[in-house]
């Protein structure tokens, strides 16, 4: 019989080494993984990181077009300067209340409606439900200044289908003086047409989440709440919303992210204003960055910087709760 000891050190009775050579203690990491995922690596880092790296890099400096010019010197360091600048600023904070109310009410509304054209299509028979599903992706599909332009056009003074439906109800119902009614003028009008826009674009994509995710639900689950007296709103509660948690928490996110970036549908909307009362931080960026004179590169590096690490904020916070709740596996 062999030894406890032979068998440990893997040698037979007279002290050879067992056929083979001796039994390695450490496999050796081959690099050969590394080497093949290194250019996407360095494509990300040259792509990604390092326009991330300048826009800091501006914030922190004096960075305007003179210092574009031949024979000036290059921006000069001006430390937190434009971000002390922005804490006592009260236009930057009117404008960031007003982007994240917009915000909120774009991503709720998209994905209240998203998820409800979701269960409706999910009771619909399958080729009906496809037909519908291929005819609503088209609106998501639409480029996003090709849809601003139609909305202006329909809300346009005197001559857009909106203004002229209105002009043409009784008084007693909706008023007068539709037909020389700017919409793009104050705050209200304005945002609630970029939030319909907004809307119209992107519950598609939600509701089509949401009736794939409907499809890997087994009917059993179903029955079961249904032989126990749940209701439909007590079924979605209960079996629909705690199946699908991880696919409500990813589109909520990727909605936060899409609406907190809005420009084009602002941009077209109202047609380059000059009205700071209807900025978003998306437009206050451009506006400071480029649209100013002289254009302050450092500023709007400084506001590009304050939304991304909100946007990071609420990413972390909804990957923390998903890891918490062991969705991510």
């Amino acid at each position: 019989m062999v030894s406890t000891v032979e068998r440990e050190t893997g040698r037979g009775a007279a002290g050879q080494e067992p056929p083979g050579g001796p039994a390695p203690h450490r496999r050796r990491k081959l690099p050969a993984p590394y080497l093949l995922i290194a250019p996407a690596l360095i494509l990300l880092a040259v792509v990604l990181l390092w326009p991330i790296v300048q826009m800091v890099w501006y914030s922190l400096t004096d960075f305007t077009t003179r210092n574009l010019l031949p024979n000036q010197p290059g921006p000069a360091w001006n430390g937190f300067a434009h971000y002390r600048e922005l804490l006592g600023d009260t236009e930057f904070w009117t404008i960031l209340r007003n982007t994240v109310v917009v915000c909120a009410v774009m991503v709720g509304t998209t994905m209240v409606l998203g998820t409800l054209v979701g269960l409706l299509l999910h009771r619909l028979p399958t080729w009906f439900s496809g037909f519908v599903s291929v005819g609503m992706m088209l609106a998501w599909a639409t480029p996003a200044l090709s849809a601003s332009l139609v909305f202006r056009w329909l809300f346009l003074p005197e001559r857009g289908l909106v203004n002229v439906v209105l002009d043409r109800l009784p008084d007693r119902l909706v008023g007068d003086g539709w037909l020389e009614y700017n919409w793009f003028l104050e705050p209200l009008p304005l945002f609630t047409i970029l939030i319909t826009v907004i809307v119209w674009q992107s519950f598609p994509f939600v509701a089509v989440s949401v009736l794939a995710g409907l499809k890997s639900i087994p009917g059993e689950l179903y029955e079961a709440a249904k032989m126990d007296g749940a209701t439909a709103w007590k079924s979605f509660w209960s079996v629909t919303f705690p199946m699908l948690r991880p696919l409500f928490a990813l589109l909520l996110i990727l909605q936060i992210i899409w609406d907190l970036r809005v420009f084009t549908q602002l941009y077209i909307l109202a047609n380059s204003f000059q009205n700071k009362d209807v900025f978003l931080l998306s437009y206050y960026i451009y506006q400071q960055g480029f649209s100013a004179t002289p254009a302050d590169y450092g500023m709007g590096s400084a506001i590009a910087v304050v939304m991304t690490v909100l946007i990071l904020a609420v990413t972390a916070y909804y990957l923390r709760i998903m890891i918490r709740q062991g969705e991510t596996r």
